[in-house]
């Protein structure tokens, strides 16, 4: 089995910034994809960034690009997501992923963390 854990959300003014974390404990070596995804109150969950085990990146939606940045420390088992110049449209739970693969699609990831809230005011 795999555990995810993240941590970093809170409670922010617009135009500042946050940085999420997700330690992913148990089987990580044989999972090394990792998503960071979002979902918003009365919205389906969205894919936010993701990165290989050697670092490859990908971004979506066209919003965050720019914005927020996805790296890794495979030393601690950690995925990171830094996020800048945050608008109230980024208010979500945020949630980590793990699986074989990295990419924008949930059923890539087999397991998932119970998400961090970023709450982000006007």
């Amino acid at each position: 089995q795999v555990q995810l854990v993240e941590s970093g959300g809170g409670l922010v003014q617009a135009g500042e910034s946050l940085k999420l974390s997700c330690v992913v404990s148990g089987r990580a070596f044989e999972n090394p994809g990792r998503g960071w995804f979002r979902q918003a109150p009365g919205k389906e969950r969205e894919f936010v960034a993701a990165i290989s085990y050697s670092g490859s990146t990908i971004y979506r939606p066209d919003s965050v690009k720019g914005r927020f940045t996805i790296s890794r420390d495979n030393a601690k088992n950690t995925v990171y997501l830094q996020m800048n110049a945050l608008t109230p449209d980024d208010t979500a739970v945020y949630l980590c992923a793990a699986g074989s693969a990295s990419g924008p699609r949930k059923n890539l990831y087999p397991y998932w963390g119970r998400g961090t809230q970023v709450t982000v005011s006007s």
